[in-house]
């Protein structure tokens, strides 16, 4: 395939063979989570190109921007012209060749690799060390290159990952307090029949005439990291197998047909297949180089033709940045809005609500993206019930234990949970909860939430003053 012209971000991602050739610049991404593409831009490049890449060749013939070959493991990227900052940051392995100068710290972060410079090199960040070629090394790269106009020579320089003491990362903050001190309240109502049925369905992607909802038995989505965990023994009890089979997860590799692809730079390579295999998506911009509009604009366009435009599909952002997320969200039509709650701050979760439920008033409104939250552990029907009486209409949680049958009873365990509190709460639909059913067990949670301070039986003053 050749193209002709200037072509924006996000050009010829997730190629697995052939050959594109673009006579012409490209934007930023280009050839992002490149598994076997071979990649010819005859002019200058944008940031991030070869982002992710895990195989194939990448050649770039007029300079390229910053962080060219982030995060790559694996395949060739060849620069001919300058290259920007951080060129091969976060890489684990693969080749990257510069003719040309590069910008400051070089190769920051990586852990496998290298990177050849035939340019001027500044002093490389710690963590990286900066060695000359061998002989047998420039043999075998320029055998690799297979083009005299890009061999190397002989006084080229080789940055490689060097040896540190390894320091196990601290994942940040957490939350400084759960939903326990919120209760729930009927609100006058009769509690229900014990033999009653409920209905705790939640729908994902309600579009009007378009698009394809999905259906959760729960309002819930609970990360699991492989899909294929999710399979029953043959012996396993028929309702259990039913359970697993009808609650969609959020798998982050081999969903079945039901469940939502978790889309990361970890397995962006693999969004082709994790993509067609789910019946939606949810996108981790914290996981991904932050990009601006135009750069998100190709991102969902390459996304979407891969999921399809009838799935639902959602934006994962981290909860300090909630508003921009929302903007972001309805502005792209996405289907969920979903605020990660451990994003290192530590923000009590009883003081999240508030502060989604603003954000959602003031930019979703009017728009059928849905609110929806990514709590630090597993979920219980408490949780649920308090969440979706705020507004939030999905909740993602990590899983309790990895073990099919274990979830199975865990997902049981909700069901009967959450019959209970809403046969206390005399309501019949888990839609019906309401904002007026909680209540602040104390002055602290009544303080940060907004919430009716139990006994009180209203908001606490500061929350009226203008």
């Amino acid at each position: 395939m050749r193209a002709l012209g200037v072509l924006g971000s996000w050009t010829s991602p997730f190629g697995s063979g052939g050959t594109f050739t673009l006579q012409g610049d490209a934007g930023s991404f280009l050839g992002a989570g490149n598994r076997g593409n071979v990649i010819v831009c005859e002019r200058l490049a944008g940031d991030f190109a070869g982002f992710a890449m895990r195989d194939g060749k990448i050649s770039i013939l007029d300079g390229v921007g910053t962080d060219a070959g982030a995060c790559m493991s694996g395949g060739l990227l060849i620069v001919r012209g300058p290259a920007g900052a951080r060129v091969g940051g976060g890489m684990s392995e693969g080749l990257i060749v510069i003719h040309g100068d590069v910008g400051s710290d070089p190769g920051a972060g990586m852990t496998g690799g290298r990177i050849i410079i035939n340019g001027r090199c500044p002093t490389p960040p710690s963590g990286v060390s900066l060695r000359p070629l061998t002989a047998a090394e420039v043999k075998a790269i320029n055998k690799q290159l297979n083009d005299e106009e890009l061999h190397i020579p002989s006084d080229s320089v080789c940055l490689t990952p060097s040896e540190t003491i390894q320091v196990e990362q601290e994942s940040g903050q957490v939350s400084a307090s759960d939903l326990s001190m919120v209760g729930l309240v009927p609100n006058d109502r009769q509690q229900s029949q014990p033999y009653a049925t409920y209905d705790t369905v939640t729908l994902v992607g309600e579009r009007g005439d378009k698009g394809t909802p999905a259906a959760l038995p729960l309002p819930l989505m609970a990360i699991i990291p492989d899909g294929n965990e999710l399979a029953m023994d043959k012996d396993a009890l028929p309702h259990a197998v039913n359970l697993l089979a009808h609650q969609p997860f959020l798998a982050q590799s081999n969903p079945r047909p039901i469940d939502f692809a978790l889309i990361s730079q970890h397995n962006l390579a693999d969004a082709p297949e994790l993509l067609a295999a789910s019946a939606g998506a949810v996108f981790d911009f914290d996981d991904l180089p932050a990009m601006n509009s135009e750069q998100l604009d190709g991102f969902l366009v390459a996304v979407r033709t891969l999921l399809g435009r009838e799935k639902p599909f959602g934006m994962l952002g981290a909860l300090g940045r909630t508003t921009n997320l929302h903007v972001r969200a309805a502005h792209h039509k996405a289907d969920l809005a979903m605020s990660r709650i451990e994003d290192g701050s530590g923000v009590p979760e009883a003081a999240s609500l508030p502060m989604i439920g603003r954000s959602a008033k003031s930019h979703l409104e009017g728009t059928h993206t849905e609110t929806a939250v990514l709590l630090g552990l597993s979920a219980s029907a408490h949780d649920l019930a308090v969440l979706k009486a705020s507004g939030i209409n999905v909740i993602a949680c990590e899983v309790p234990m990895a073990d099919a049958n274990d979830l199975a009873h865990w997902l049981q365990t909700l069901h009967q949970d959450m019959a209970s509190l809403l046969s206390r709460l005399g309501i019949e639909s888990i839609d019906r909860l309401e904002r007026s059913h909680l209540r602040a067990l104390d002055h602290e949670t009544a303080a940060i939430s907004g919430l009716r301070l139990v006994g009180y039986e209203r908001p606490l003053p500061h929350w009226f003053a203008r």
